[in-house]
């Protein structure tokens, strides 16, 4: 069997334990804070409401020894860690061994093989890149399938959560392209080709133009006047007389000129037609909602996640349309603490909370931002045209003691994986854990130990920078 068949037999085997907990067990849930984890978790609570089980759900940012001591000691006989877990076998294997544990998860894990009151779900195990091939709710979308074929109808949900891992590259590799036909194959999803724009469903057009920056549009990224006058060179009026155009209002010519002005502005870059390629519609949803487009409902499930909410977030992705509405409500909320955050690091970046060197930029931001946005204003910088340094780190403190770090990295298409970055960094220092993906990876450090992290941080990440100009 090649390894695609070895880890589909892998999700049988998954699903057949699963069906041998009784019915009267209440089950424990455990699932990650972002985009790709609260599908996850949705799945997870639709496939037991249709199984007609009970259960207990915690959606948590991080999995350290001291969430797992305090999870191991809960009255529960059976427990589901969803997009989370890999990372920590050791100590689940050593906390849970009175308990019988299902791990469905994505990330690259600490080793293959565990014990037997332990069934673990990942493609890694199998030679497959989880990081690139498939999400963690891809991964419980599969098992939740196998268990049910009804859940085939929420196979959408596990594209939004690939969305929310980046996992899409103008198109999606074997597990979740085959994932996406039957989104299609079921009517919930719909591909188009089109403008590769985030936030045309909801944002006016030149407000889409001027923070657009994947791809950079020259002369008009980082304008709001560029963009305007842009529009107006090409022949579209921004304005019509209800307000601002959004890109839904266009027309067909309108759309025309509006690729073709796009493309001829990027002629100096590699490769100007970047700008078009899949645009992923739920068809289900309401136009010009946040919900409509696929990108920007994993953005609507990272803010219900940073924000303390994912219950609302759940509900988005199980179509309640209350707790829909207070989703799209919040992400207000989170806009508001991301331009908080980015006004501050405006006023201190040549203060002391911000290192910069040869290569990289290390944002301290102590108690200044709050924890679960850091991640989100390393992503946002690393987009950005205001700085040439190759590693944007930024960090920030829990109220437990403990230091949240994140890294990111300017360009698209680089082949450094910054999880091995972030594992150099935390090589020998005790108490230190380090995780994410090839393209978005962080730490979470003792935050009495933050002085000596950043000190092997700028070592380990200046020679990385050299590398690459090198």
């Amino acid at each position: 069997m090649d390894s695609y068949e070895l880890f589909r037999e892998d999700v049988r085997k998954t699903a057949n334990e699963f069906r041998k907990i009784p019915k009267n067990e209440v089950i424990r849930v455990v699932s990650h804070f972002d985009a790709d984890g609260i599908s996850s978790a949705s799945l997870l609570v639709k496939l037991l409401g249709n199984e007609s089980r009970k259960y207990s759900i915690s959606i948590i940012q991080n999995i350290k020894k001291e969430i797992l001591q305090g999870l191991s000691k809960e009255p529960y006989n059976y427990f589901i860690f969803s997009d989370i877990g890999s990372g920590v076998l050791s100590y689940i294997e050593e906390l849970f061994n009175d308990k019988q544990v299902f791990i469905l998860d994505h990330h690259n894990p600490e080793k293959k093989d565990v014990k037997g009151n332990i069934t673990f779900l990942n493609p890694h195990k199998q030679g497959i890149d989880g990081g690139i091939e498939i999400s963690g709710a891809g991964v419980v979308y599969l098992f939740c399938r196998e268990v049910d074929s009804n859940m085939e109808e929420f196979a959408h949900v596990a594209i939004i959560g690939a969305m929310g891992d980046m996992q899409e590259h103008n198109g999606f590799e074997k597990l979740n392209n085959e994932i996406l036909e039957k989104a299609v194959e079921k009517g919930k999803l719909k591909v188009i080709r089109g403008l590769r724009l985030f936030g045309a469903q909801t944002k006016p057009l030149h407000k889409v133009l001027e923070y657009c920056t994947d791809p950079l549009i020259p002369g008009v990224t980082g304008s709001e006047s560029g963009a305007i006058q842009f529009l107006h060179q090409i022949g579209i009026n921004p304005k019509d007389g209800k307000g601002w155009k959004k890109v839904t209002h266009l027309s067909k010519e309108e759309m025309k000129n509006l690729v073709t002005g796009v493309i001829l502005k990027r002629l100096g870059e590699d490769k100007p037609e970047d700008v078009l390629g899949n645009v992923y519609i739920l068809k289900a949803e309401e136009e010009e909602s946040p919900t409509k487009d696929a990108k920007e409902f994993a953005t609507l499930l990272n803010a219900c996640g940073r924000m303390d909410k994912a219950s609302l977030g759940i509900g988005a992705c199980l179509g309640d349309e209350k707790l829909k509405k207070k989703a799209i409500y919040l992400m207000s909320e989170y806009k508001r603490e991301i331009i908080t955050s980015l006004r501050w690091y405006d006023e201190n970046k040549k203060g002391d909370f911000v290192i910069k060197g040869n290569g990289y930029v290390i944002i301290n931001a102590q108690d200044k931002i709050r924890p679960t946005i850091i991640g989100t204003l390393a992503s946002i910088l690393s987009k950005s045209n205001g700085s040439e340094e190759k590693f944007i780190m930024s960090m920030a403190q829990l109220a437990d003691g403990t230091t949240k770090v994140s890294l990111r990295m300017k360009g698209t298409g680089n082949e450094i994986d910054l999880r091995d970055i972030v594992m150099d960094i935390v090589d020998g220092m005790e108490g230190c854990e380090a995780g994410g993906h090839a393209n978005a990876a962080g730490a979470l450090i003792p935050t009495k130990m933050e002085d000596e992290f950043i000190e092997k941080a700028k070592i380990v990440l200046e020679k990385k920078a050299i590398e690459e100009i090198v």
